[in-house]
């Protein structure tokens, strides 16, 4: 079960009964996945809750989100948008999307989600090259880490000013914290977090919620 890494059983099984509020489509399509070789690949239930909370606190309309894998962080973000709120939803995977999609349909939103199947550097470079820099609220990132640094500067584009970037797996289960640890992915996203520690554009937080997600409000 994907959850908030170094938590004791107990203390994480009454942070899940005392707070989280989650739909049953949500509960549905996270045990399907479940069943997936590679399910620890979706978010935890938590920070579903929480980035819902986010974008409902920023007001968010329009939205971008980098790895949609089965889709439960695009319907926790969908679920939260008023009805002309809008995601675009960056994936290379029709088999994965599939079952997002059928979720997405089951849940009402379907009408919210524009599903681009491409490698999503394309998919931003064309949003940028149709001037749409500076229009959305929010941005999820949860994809190929090697990528993590390239996918950030073009969402720090597109955002306008006040509007957030949020970016899964910034702890890695602890391994960058690892001095010795040189796997390539472990090595992308540290350098990834000392970038964006020293970033003067955005105000910064790293919060150890599910395997770390980072939060960064353009300025």
């Amino acid at each position: 079960m994907n959850k908030t890494f170094g938590l004791p059983d107990a203390i994480y099984r009454y942070l899940l009964s005392e707070s989280l509020r989650e739909p049953e489509i949500l509960h549905k399509l996270r045990e399907e996945t479940a069943k997936d070789p590679m399910a620890r690949m979706q978010i935890a239930p938590e920070q579903g809750q929480f980035m819902a909370l986010l974008v409902q606190l920023i007001c968010a309309k329009k939205c971008i989100e980098i790895g949609v894998f089965t889709g439960y962080s695009s319907l926790c973000v969908a679920l939260a948008l008023p009805f002309d709120g809008k995601i675009i939803a960056c994936d290379v995977s029709k088999d994965w999307t599939q079952i997002a999609r059928r979720y997405w349909q089951e849940a009402g939103v379907v009408q919210k989600i524009d599903l681009r199947l491409a490698p999503a550097l394309k998919t931003l470079d064309a949003l940028l090259a149709e001037n749409q820099a500076g229009t959305f609220d929010f941005a999820f990132i949860d994809a190929d880490k090697e990528n993590y640094l390239a996918y950030y500067e073009c969402c720090l584009k597109l955002l306008r000013r006040g509007g957030l970037i949020a970016i899964d797996n910034t702890l890695w289960s602890g391994r960058v914290a690892e001095p010795d640890n040189h796997e390539t992915e472990t090595v992308a996203l540290r350098e990834f977090n000392s970038k964006l520690h020293h970033d003067q554009r955005i105000t910064l937080s790293l919060l150890p919620i599910a395997d770390g997600l980072t939060l960064a409000l353009k300025l």
